[in-house]
C-alpha cells in the first residue's frame, strides 16, 4: 500500500510538471514589477502589478503630454486617497497594497511622477475603484 501511494504521488508530479499550458498573456505582460525610479534623486517606486506594462504602452498620454505641476497635483490627490483607503482594509477592502510614502514637498522628477500617475489611472480601470 505504502509503496503505491508512492508511486502515486510521484506519477501525479512527473504529469503535473510535465504538462505544459498554454498562457493567454504575451510574455511582456507577464512582468509584474515595474521599476518607476529616479536614479539621480534615489526615488523608487515597484509596481507588482500585472498588465500596468501593457496599460502603459497602449493607453497611457504619451510623455510630455502633461505638465509636471499638473503630474505633482493629481499625484498628492492619489496618494492621499490610496493611503487612507490602505490604512482601512475593512472599510475598503484588501487590494490596496502599503501605504506610499509621497512628499508633496519633494520633488521627484516628470519620470516618477508620469509612471505613477499612470499607475493611479490604470489601479482604477482595473480595480474599479474612484480615487
Amino acid at each position: 500500500m505504502k509503496k503505491t501511494l508512492i508511486l502515486l504521488l510521484l506519477l501525479g508530479f512527473t504529469i503535473a510538471c510535465a504538462t505544459k499550458k498554454e498562457h493567454p498573456f504575451k510574455e511582456n505582460e507577464l512582468e509584474k514589477k515595474v521599476r518607476i525610479a529616479n536614479d539621480s534623486l534615489e526615488y523608487e517606486l515597484i509596481v507588482f502589478d500585472i498588465g500596468f506594462n501593457r496599460f502603459l504602452n497602449t493607453q497611457a498620454r504619451p510623455r510630455g503630454y502633461f505638465g509636471i505641476n499638473f503630474l505633482e497635483t493629481k499625484n498628492y490627490f492619489f496618494v492621499t486617497q490610496y493611503n487612507i483607503r490602505a490604512n482601512n482594509p475593512v472599510q475598503f477592502g484588501d487590494i490596496y497594497g502599503p501605504v506610499i510614502d509621497y512628499q508633496n514637498q519633494i520633488h521627484y522628477g516628470y519620470e516618477v511622477n508620469y509612471l505613477l500617475y499612470n499607475y493611479f489611472l490604470f489601479f482604477q480601470r482595473k480595480y474599479r475603484q474612484r480615487l
